[in-house]
């Protein structure tokens, strides 16, 4: 969100966000778009699953009646539906497995394809192929939603803004879909175009939106002195990436002047594990980062040693669309006291993913555990509330580019400023 009408680093962001979690993703391709994965909360690991060395367990759900049962839909299949020719085995097989998953009723639980895997590894680079949008899920109407946009990319240059329904892609009704299936639609290679059917308010009609796919290359982290010694950095995601632009910006920052700092992540999905301790550990006192427990309750601890914390005033903006690591970081800044959390209530993601790859390199994203913030507070389906609470200002904003969370940030963090001399 860009917040400043006179910031080009707000701006930006506010336009990507502010406008209007989760599974939060990335249009940009079906990497981070997988990951939400998106907004999301994945350890850097990769387990493995031997097919050679499968256990049968007691309630497993295959055994022969199954198989009859399921040599029976594909026998109705190939005789009566009117497309048959156009149906592949692997298309069936691939359905087979999503289904397995979906039946957990987990929104965060998927199967993913050797080739969806791949895009996930190239996430990883920060380069993505597709519109550069973030999307989650809207609850109220079980639709999907752009939650961001990334800056410089065919979504901004089309025009989509925070909080959009995606109600159609290539006139395809996407309500009780997956974002998976979402983004396998709407993702595809450079130089081909979608259609976005979308809801927009304050717009009486659908919006057609016709949007060219590109490969983006993605900054997670932009920065901007302002006035009176205010550093403002803009941290988009946790992408591996991420921790060395983060490191970056601040020394930028520091070497400008910052007396003070403003932290957004507002819109940010979440993302990896070992990078929100890393940069945790610039803003919190030695001591936990979080922790998650499994099923079993046993529990794993990220912690940080607070060598490299910087000490100055800080202020936090958080929103709706602000998830997973983005609330692990903001939740441990507000649990130690270091900072003041300004906005919305925070999307409350509380739990935790992990990649399982199987033997043909198709793999599962599963959910594992639950999160807890440094405090011990399980915010999962909650979310956080800001310390104070500054609803978006969306007209004011279209109206003059006014970003009302971000002013009203600037008067807290001089308040403290002025306190800290």
């Amino acid at each position: 969100m860009e917040k400043n009408k006179n910031s080009s680093a707000g701006r930006g962001k506010f336009f990507a966000a502010g406008l209007l979690t989760g599974i939060l993703v990335c249009l940009v391709a079906a990497v981070l778009v997988l990951r939400a994965v998106e907004p999301e909360l994945l350890p850097h690991v990769s387990s493995s699953l031997s097919q050679e060395s499968a256990q049968v367990f007691e309630r497993s759900a295959i055994d022969e009646d199954t198989i009859l049962k399921l040599q029976s839909l594909e026998e109705g299949i190939e005789r009566y539906y009117y497309k048959a020719e156009e149906v592949t085995p692997e298309q069936l097989q691939t359905g087979l497995y999503r289904g397995i998953m979906k039946s957990l009723d987990d929104p965060y639980t998927e199967y993913y394809t050797k080739d969806e895997m791949e895009l996930l590894d190239q996430q990883l680079t920060g380069i993505y192929y597709g519109i550069g949008a973030y999307i989650s899920l809207d609850t109220m109407t079980n639709y999907p939603k752009i939650s961001g946009v990334i800056r410089d990319t065919p979504a901004q240059a089309a025009g989509l803004m925070a909080d959009d329904i995606i109600y159609e892609v290539d006139g395809v009704n996407t309500k009780d879909m997956s974002l998976d299936e979402v983004v396998s639609r709407v993702k595809g290679e450079e130089g081909t175009t979608v259609t976005l059917t979308l809801v927009r308010e304050g717009e009486n009609d659908y919006l057609h939106i016709d949007i060219k796919r590109a490969k983006i290359n993605s900054p997670t982290v932009s920065v901007e002195m302002m006035e009176d010694g205010i550093g403002y950095l803009d941290l988009e995601a946790f992408d591996t990436v991420t921790t060395q632009q983060f490191i970056d910006g601040l020394h930028e920052l520091e070497e400008g002047g910052m007396e003070g700092m403003i932290l957004d992540l507002r819109a940010n999905p979440g993302g990896d594990v070992q990078v929100v301790t890393a940069i945790a550990d610039y803003f919190l006192p030695e001591g936990l980062v979080f922790y998650m427990e499994d099923r079993d309750g046993a529990r794993t601890e990220y912690t940080c040693d607070g060598e490299k914390q910087i000490g100055i005033p800080l202020v936090v903006l958080v929103d709706g669309n602000s998830a997973s690591a983005a609330e692990i970081l903001s939740g441990g800044i507000q649990d130690a006291g270091v900072g003041t959390l300004v906005g919305e209530q925070t999307y409350g993601k509380g739990v935790v993913q992990t990649i399982l790859t199987l033997k043909d390199e198709s793999a599962i994203k599963i959910t594992i555990a639950d999160y807890y913030t440094r405090n011990g507070s399980n915010i999962n389906e909650i979310g956080i509330t800001p310390d104070e609470l500054v609803p978006f200002d969306r007209e004011a904003y279209l109206e003059d580019g006014t970003d009302n969370q971000l002013e009203r940030a600037k008067e807290i963090l001089l308040e403290k400023m002025d306190d800290a001399n």
